[in-house]
């Protein structure tokens, strides 16, 4: 047989079931919200790429001058086989 709660028992069980039910709705609505979640990636991806003074880190330098060297080198490759 069912055990008979209390009111108060009753009133905090329903309060918690409040709280656990509002977080839920604000794990979802974080969820939904794409422009903070784009601007959070954004943000991270820039902390990851910076140092602590704003400076880019130099992997991400000699990256970057690594693909424009390559970039470089296809554009040079085409016009010669072109001609």
């Amino acid at each position: 047989m069912a055990e008979s709660k209390t009111p108060e028992e009753l009133e905090a069980e329903i309060a918690l079931q409040r709280e656990q039910l509002a977080g839920t709705v604000d794990d979802l609505a974080a969820k939904l919200d794409v422009k903070a979640r784009a601007q959070h990636t954004i943000s991270d991806l820039k902390d990851s790429a910076t140092t602590d003074a704003g400076k880019p880190r130099p992997e991400v330098l000699a990256a970057a001058g690594s693909l424009l060297a390559m970039a470089a080198v296809l554009v040079v490759w085409r016009v010669r086989r072109n001609r």
